[in-house]
């Protein structure tokens, strides 16, 4: 049922309690006794049971529509909320795609500088800060020039 653009009026709220009333009353386990009850007096009144019938009936006739309209007028706001919960996961599926096509940025520059370092030549001098400078090739010389003690 698609919904009407205008603003409700009072009688349309009005209808929209009853029904919404009239299904929650019917959806009650006390209804359920009370009809059980109701159909248990033809045993007690054989005589009457014409006149439960026609009111069986009347009752029926006035439920059905009842029901169904209480459950448009419940359904309505469920179908809302999923609009609203819809609405609200797309707009985080679109956050969560622009972080992923930032990462991706990000691992692309990465990858590229990492290539272009190793595509370098080692360097003899290494400063990790403007303190201490390390020359590796003197180093290394030491390394390889020094006895081994044993």
């Amino acid at each position: 049922m698609p919904k009407s653009p205008t603003k409700p009026t009072l009688l349309h709220k009005v209808n929209d309690h009853v029904a919404v009333r009239m299904t929650i009353i019917f959806g009650s386990i006390w209804c359920v006794y009370a009809f059980l009850v109701f159909s248990l007096i033809p045993l007690a009144a054989p005589a009457w049971q014409n006149t439960l019938l026609y009111i069986s009936n009347c009752i029926q006739l006035v439920a059905l529509p009842a029901l169904m309209v209480g459950n448009a007028v419940l359904s309505r706001g469920t179908d809302q909320r999923a609009a609203e919960d819809h609405a609200a996961l797309m707009e985080i599926l679109n956050d969560v795609r622009s972080e992923v096509s930032e990462l991706k940025m990000v691992t692309n520059d990465l990858a590229r500088k990492t290539n272009a370092a190793t595509s370098l030549r080692p360097s003899e001098v290494v400063s990790f800060s403007n303190e201490a400078v390390i020359n590796v090739t003197e180093n290394e010389a030491h390394e390889a020039v020094a006895p081994a003690k044993g």
